[in-house]
């Protein structure tokens, strides 16, 4: 049975209050990591530099495999970085824009909908 367009709106909206107010589960949930780890922004520093080493030795060695060995370790480090660092990046842009002001509790918006809803006549 498909869902109303109304249906659809209020599925829409509790699944943004729940993002919001709970990140971590929905992480979860989702698989997708959501928090960013410093730990992981210095792994991929020296797995990049790891690989930069390889990569060189590789080539004056004239060792193909080897090279490509490590440009995938420093792809990896490459990887790594930009992952933990995706968020920041774009930080300073956003700083001139006003905070958001903070909204309710997903569960005290719903049950003032409810209330709106079954005790108005």
């Amino acid at each position: 049975m498909a869902l109303s367009d109304h249906e659809r709106r209020l599925l829409a909206e509790m699944e943004a209050a729940l993002e919001a107010d709970d990140p971590r589960l929905v992480s979860t949930m989702t698989g997708k990591v959501r928090t960013k780890q410093g730990g992981r922004v210095l792994q991929g520093g020296l797995l990049l530099l790891a690989g930069m080493a390889i990569l060189l030795g590789g080539l004056i060695a004239q060792l193909i495999p080897v090279s490509l060995l490590g440009f995938l370790v420093a792809l990896t480090g490459v990887v790594f970085v930009i992952s933990n660092l995706g968020g920041s990046l774009g930080g300073a842009r956003s700083s001139n824009k006003s905070p958001k002001p903070k909204k309710a509790p997903w569960t005290d918006r719903m049950e003032q909908r409810w209330d709106r809803r079954n005790f108005e006549n």
